[in-house]
């Protein structure tokens, strides 16, 4: 049995001991672990140093653990219409095999090589590393188009101002921009050239 490079005191690797290798059985794990850099797209982002809510299932299966569960925590982000920052709960699913490798004996899922795909997680030794299936979750959980409401009416085009703000007699008239000025005595009057 080779040694493992986790650490079993890091928040993120579960320590399938008390599982055993005895396919059906289960136990649950739940626990708050710490973001340990931020996990961002180009709109929002859960902050380094934020709180994560794991809430998991661990099944010992023929081909090694399925892991199943819920993350929660918070995200920030900027609402895609009207700029306000927003503070909101995320929530995100998982569920990922980590395989049995083939270096340990008596193992009958275990996979002869598992450099080959890197699709596919690994047990090592006993212990598994659940950063990167979290951090793919909840990125994947993310908005795409944050909203600080459903209804925002978002900016004015013309002034930027708050539509929300702004109230319903919100106008610029026909304010049209100098530069098309000859273009509307086209439109106006066709025949004229």
């Amino acid at each position: 049995m080779t040694l493992s490079r986790l650490d079993p005191r890091d928040p993120f690797v579960v320590d399938t001991r008390p599982l055993g290798r005895q396919p059906g059985s289960m136990r649950t794990v739940n626990r708050i672990v710490t973001v340990p850099e931020a996990f961002s797209t180009a709109v929002a982002t859960v902050p380094e140093g934020s709180e994560l809510e794991l809430d998991l299932r661990l099944e010992a299966v023929m081909e090694g653990v399925l892991v199943t569960g819920t993350v929660r925590g918070r995200l920030n982000a900027e609402c895609s219409r009207c700029l306000d920052p927003i503070s909101d709960e995320i929530e995100a699913g998982l569920q990922e095999l980590y395989r049995y490798s083939a270096d340990e004996d008596d193992v009958p899922g275990a996979v002869e090589d598992p450099g080959d795909d890197d699709e596919e997680y690994y047990l090592e030794g006993d212990l598994l590393d659940l950063g990167p299936v979290v951090r793919d979750a909840v990125v994947l959980a993310i908005p795409l188009i944050p909203l600080c409401g459903p209804d925002c009416p978002g900016l004015c085009t013309e002034c930027g101002v708050k539509l929300a703000e702004a109230g319903p007699d919100h106008g610029h008239g026909d304010d049209v921009d100098p530069r098309w000025e000859a273009l509307r005595g086209l439109a106006e009057d066709p025949g004229e050239r």
